[in-house]
C-alpha cells in the first residue's frame, strides 16, 4: 500500500491557471502540499497556438504522474518519435541545407494545441481549490501576521498565504513584486509571427512539392526590405503537419536585428495579437521560392488573430525569488519560440518547485532559502535556453555566424548546443545537487555519515 504524502503546515497560492501553473499546482497537491490556484479569467483557457513538448518535459510529466492523462486527451498522431528537422533555402528550388538526425529511439515529442493540453490537466486538480476572476494586483505582508503574505485581487478580495508562486505569464504582475522597481521586464522582441492553419489537401492540389510528412521543415530566408517597409527584415517559415497530417501549421516569422530588444516597444495598450491578411504576408515574403508562394496563396484572404508581436522577459531577471514569492514559466523566463522549448522550461520550473517544497526538510521557517536555491539552479539553465532560442532565430534568418552563406549554416546548427543541452538533462542529479547545496548552507540539516 502506497504511503500518503506528508501534509505540510504551510500554504501556497499559485497565481495563474495556464499549463505551467496547473502543472505546478497538481504536482504540489499530489505531494501533500496545501495549494490554492487563482486564475484571472472566468474559466481555464489558454491563449496561443500549438505547444511543443520535448523529451525533457515528457520526462518531467512522467515523473509527476500525469503523462498518461495528457496522452488520453491527444490524437494518436500528436505523439510521435522525433523525425528530425530539415532546413531548406526559402528561395529558389528550396535546396536542403541541413538535417537534424534522430539520436535516441526514446526521443518522443508531443505537438498539440495548448487548449487540448490544458484540458488534460484541468480534471487532475481539486476544483474546490480553484478560484476564478482573481487577477492579482499586488502582494504585501499580511497586517495580521507579518510572516504571511496578502494577495490583493482586482475584484477587491484578498487571500492570505505563506508563499506565492507566480505562473501568470509574460504580463506577470507577480514579477513586479520580484523586481521591486516597477519595471515589468517585458520587451518587444522585434519579431512578428504569422500563424496560419491550411488543409494539407489544398496545398497538395496547388502543386506543393516539399515532403512535410517525413520531417518538419524550416524555410530559411534572406534579409531584405519588403514593399511594406524600407527597413531590413530577416525572415523564416516553420511548416509541419498536425491533426494526423490533414492540416499544415505555418508559423512565418519576420524579425529586425538592427534594433536592440526593448528599444522599440509597442505603445502602451497596443494589442499584441492582431488581424492580418494574405496580401500582407505575401508582401513580407515576396520573392521567395515556389513552395512558399503556394503556401501563402492557399491562405485565406482575411486572417483573424494571426499576427503576433512576440514579447520576452528582458533584461533577464537577476533572481526568480524574493522572500516567499517566486515566479516560473513565462513570468520568469518568457523567451522566443525558435527552439520550441519555452513551455518545457516552465514545466521544469514547476517540477523543481514541487520537489523542493514537498521535501521532508522544507518547512515554514526555511521557505525563503528554499525559493532562493530554486532560483540559483533554475535561472542559469532557463537563460541558456533563452539565449539559444534567440541565436537559433538569427541563424534561421541568415544572421548567424555564417550569415547567408547557406552552405555553411549547418556548422551553426551543431546539436552540441542546439538541442542536446535542452533534451539531455538529468533531473535527479540536478536535484541531488540542490539538496546538497541546501545542506551545505545549513538550510537542511547535515546527514550523519554511516560508520563502516
Amino acid at each position: 500500500m502506497t504511503q500518503a504524502p506528508q501534509q505540510k503546515s504551510f500554504q501556497i497560492a499559485v497565481i495563474g491557471g495556464g499549463v505551467v501553473g496547473l502543472t505546478c499546482a497538481i504536482a504540489l497537491q499530489r505531494a501533500g502540499v496545501p495549494v490554492e490556484l487563482f486564475e484571472a479569467a472566468t474559466a481555464f483557457a489558454e491563449i496561443g497556438a500549438g505547444i511543443g513538448i520535448g523529451p525533457n518535459a515528457i520526462q518531467v510529466l512522467k515523473s509527476i504522474g500525469i503523462w498518461d492523462d495528457v496522452l488520453k486527451r491527444c490524437s494518436p498522431g500528436d505523439l510521435g518519435k522525433q523525425l528530425g528537422f530539415i532546413y531548406r533555402n526559402g528561395v529558389g528550388e528550396h535546396k536542403a541545407l541541413h538535417e537534424f538526425p534522430v539520436e535516441l529511439p526514446q526521443d518522443e515529442v508531443l505537438g498539440v494545441h495548448r487548449a487540448v493540453f490544458l484540458d488534460a490537466l484541468i480534471g487532475l486538480f481539486d476544483p474546490s481549490n480553484c478560484h476564478f476572476n482573481k487577477r492579482c494586483m499586488s502582494i504585501v505582508e499580511s497586517p495580521a501576521n507579518r510572516q504571511r503574505l496578502l494577495v490583493n485581487f482586482s475584484d477587491g478580495t484578498t487571500h492570505e498565504t505563506d508563499l506565492v508562486l507566480g505562473a501568470d505569464g509574460i504580463k506577470s504582475s507577480v514579477r513586479r513584486f520580484i523586481t521591486g522597481d516597477g519595471d515589468s521586464r517585458v520587451a518587444f522582441s522585434n519579431t512578428v509571427a504569422y500563424r496560419v492553419l491550411i488543409p494539407f489537401a489544398q496545398v497538395q492540389a496547388a502543386g506543393f512539392k516539399t515532403d512535410l510528412r517525413r520531417n518538419p521543415t524550416c524555410f530559411t530566408g534572406p534579409g531584405k526590405a519588403s514593399s511594406l517597409s524600407l527597413a531590413m527584415s530577416s525572415d523564416h517559415i516553420i511548416v509541419y503537419p498536425v491533426k494526423e497530417g490533414t492540416v499544415i501549421n505555418i508559423a512565418a516569422f519576420s524579425a529586425r536585428y538592427d534594433i536592440p530588444i526593448g528599444a522599440a516597444n509597442l505603445p502602451e495598450g497596443a494589442p499584441w495579437v492582431e488581424d492580418s491578411s494574405r496580401e500582407e504576408v505575401k508582401q513580407v515574403f515576396e520573392g521567395w521560392g515556389p513552395d512558399v508562394e503556394i503556401l501563402l496563396d492557399c491562405m485565406p484572404d482575411n486572417l483573424k488573430s494571426t499576427k503576433w508581436s512576440i514579447h520576452v522577459v528582458h533584461p533577464p531577471l537577476e533572481t526568480y525569488a524574493k522572500g516567499r514569492v517566486a515566479v516560473l514559466g513565462d513570468a520568469a523566463n518568457g523567451m522566443l519560440p525558435h527552439m520550441g522549448a519555452g513551455s518545457g522550461q516552465g514545466i521544469e520550473d514547476a517540477f523543481m518547485l514541487s520537489r523542493l517544497l514537498s521535501h521532508p526538510e522544507t518547512n515554514a521557517e526555511n521557505l525563503t532559502a528554499v525559493l532562493q536555491i530554486y532560483s540559483d539552479f533554475r535561472r542559469p539553465r532557463a537563460q541558456m535556453v533563452w539565449d539559444g532560442s534567440l541565436a537559433a532565430g538569427r541563424i534561421y534568418d541568415g544572421n548567424g555566424p555564417h550569415g547567408e552563406d547557406w552552405e555553411k549554416v549547418s556548422e551553426d546548427l551543431s546539436p552540441d548546443w542546439f538541442f542536446r543541452p535542452v533534451w539531455r538533462h538529468d533531473f535527479d542529479a540536478e536535484f541531488d545537487s540542490v539538496v546538497a547545496k541546501l545542506r551545505e548552507q545549513g538550510t537542511f540539516p547535515q546527514v550523519a555519515s554511516k560508520s563502516v
